[in-house]
């Protein structure tokens, strides 16, 4: 058993900004990093665009960026958590700068600033087509001074522990659930091993494994979604998955590589098959809509002409330019044959972002007492229906920083619980055919792929949630019987996100943001947030 004050599950900015200021405050206190890989394959990682926060006050204003995030969010983001984000990012944006971080600056010393899909003004601070990369890097190397901090790499969580395991009965109208700490499976030792926590944050990142193409590396499979949701803690608005507009298409190959939205910001323009630029047909803002909207222009296109890929024409950019910008997205056209300033990009939509997750308040406090969440796995309100591009970095650092802030309230009241049990492997044994999970896994992915995608029926909905159903109750019985893996895991937890993704889906009787349903096109007029 391993006794910590602060558990962070997950190392990608979220977890980092979140454990940095605790040891810093603390040096007396410990602080427990684990994730299920290493320490830097995060969502993170691969975030390219940038961070958005307004910087130039000359042109932008708190104002412009509230009202383009309000936009985006097609009604449903909290205006209260939107107004926090945006007026402390700045200060977190700042924060990061002195940690290290190099955003790109122009000849004279200023900051570049880009421009995505749905924004107003130039407020996209960017180190070159790297930027998560490059702040995920500045973290770390503050942390690496700090020996309270103790990172454990290889670990697979596998349930938060809570009154539950001490035998009592826990439902969703139970008001005091308590999150104790985790029971997590050591890949290095092949053991399940205790962590009691006084303080657990989720910071676990996404889900989008659940598609069959997606930008998310491996990793992202929606574990503390899951977790949470088998705790009985509350997750909402799971059915807005947003589907990036413009990942790179190669058949086969997975994770997708992304083409960030800030080629589009300095250019790019989409075309179709005969070389049409069409999205002025779908909105004024062509190129630069809101993501909702320009994935599913590409999918018509696609649709309409049955193709499996559109293009982006940057043959018209300038080459000096789109190198310093776009280095590895370059480089890797290169790889596979593709010289950008001569021929164009074939893209294709991938599952990127879910805008949904475990429901949070305006201090990143769950429905379960002690448990935090930030991150792309948490659901704060910030982006309703449809994310704005580049406020999720924003958003990970600013919940981060209110995680910590709440929790040095109340660390020094709490106690850690020591009556917890081990581990109950009793009458599993090792899995026989490894075949049971990758093959449930690729039937997931081609059902929400196929059935639960950019465009969505309510037939298609219900054939979905009946072949989930089937899936659940053969990995359950797979569950009970065999010993925990990270395949078998891992498979649990998509099919637990899958469901809420479908259920939510099924709930919402309209067409909003990134949810659209053929069979209720209309918006309604009552907004809410479907509470799963």
């Amino acid at each position: 058993m391993i006794q910590t004050d602060f558990l962070v599950i997950g190392s990608g900015i979220a977890g980092l900004t979140y454990a940095l200021k605790v040891a810093q405050k603390y040096p007396e206190k410990t602080i427990t990093v684990i994730t299920k890989t290493q320490t830097d394959e995060t969502n993170t990682k691969y975030a390219q665009g940038g961070i958005a926060g307004v910087w130039d006050e000359t042109r932008d204003s708190f104002s412009k960026h509230i009202e383009d995030t309000l936009i985006a969010g097609d009604g449903l983001c909290n205006k209260e958590i939107v107004e926090i984000v945006v007026k402390e990012g700045p200060e977190r944006i700042r924060e990061i700068i002195e940690y290290g971080a190099a955003f790109d600056k122009d000849e004279a010393g200023i900051y570049s600033l880009g421009k995505e899909g749905g924004h107003s003004e130039n407020r996209i601070l960017h180190h070159k087509d790297v930027t998560g990369m490059e702040m995920e890097r500045a973290l770390l190397s503050q942390l690496s001074a700090l020996p309270n901090i103790q990172l454990l790499n290889h670990c697979f969580v596998v349930d938060l522990i809570t009154q539950h395991h001490l035998g009592y009965l826990v439902t969703k109208s139970t008001l005091d659930i308590t999150c104790y700490g985790v029971y997590v499976l050591n890949l290095q030792r092949n053991q399940i091993e205790k962590i009691v926590a006084k303080i657990v944050l989720l910071a676990t990142g996404g889900c989008g494994q659940a598609y069959r193409t997606t930008t998310n590396p491996k990793i992202a499979t929606g574990d503390g979604v899951a977790m949470v949701y088998r705790a009985k803690g509350k997750i909402e608005n799971m059915e807005f998955i947003q589907f990036h507009p413009t990942a790179l298409y190669e058949p086969g190959v997975s994770p997708s590589f992304l083409i960030t939205e800030a080629v589009r910001g300095d250019g790019g323009i989409l075309r179709n098959k005969s070389g049409e630029a069409f999205m002025e047909k779908y909105d004024s803002r062509k190129d630069l809509a809101p993501r909702d909207i320009v994935a599913r222009a590409i999918d018509n296109e696609m649709k309409r002409t049955g193709t499996e890929y559109v293009y982006l024409d940057c043959r018209h950019m300038d080459k000096e330019k789109f190198i310093h910008h776009f280095p590895n997205i370059y480089q890797k056209c290169l790889m596979i044959g593709i010289d950008v300033m001569q021929q164009m990009i074939p893209v294709a939509p991938a599952a990127h972002y879910s805008c949904g997750g475990i429901k949070t308040d305006e201090w990143g406090r769950t429905s379960i007492r002690n448990l935090y969440a930030c991150g792309e796995c948490a659901s704060t309100g910030l982006h309703g229906a449809n994310r704005l591009a580049s406020n999720s970095l924003l958003e990970a650092m600013v919940f981060g920083h209110r995680c910590f802030l709440d929790s040095c309230e109340k660390i020094d009241q709490l106690s850690f619980m020591n009556s917890l049990p081990d581990w109950n492997a009793l009458g599993t044994a090792e899995p026989r055919e490894m075949i049971l999970i990758t093959q449930s896994l690729k039937e997931l992915q081609q059902i929400m792929s196929d059935y639960v995608g950019i465009v969505r029926t309510d037939v298609r909905l219900s054939r979905a949630m009946k072949r989930l159903d089937l899936l659940f109750e053969e990995t359950e019985q797979l569950y009970r019987s065999t010993k925990v893996s990270p395949q078998l895991c891992e498979l649990r937890n998509l099919i637990t996100v899958g469901y809420l993704i479908v259920k939510g889906a099924q709930f919402r009787k309209e067409s909003r943001g990134l949810h659209y349903n053929t069979d209720h096109q209309e918006k309604s007029a009552i907004l809410q947030n479907i509470i799963l």
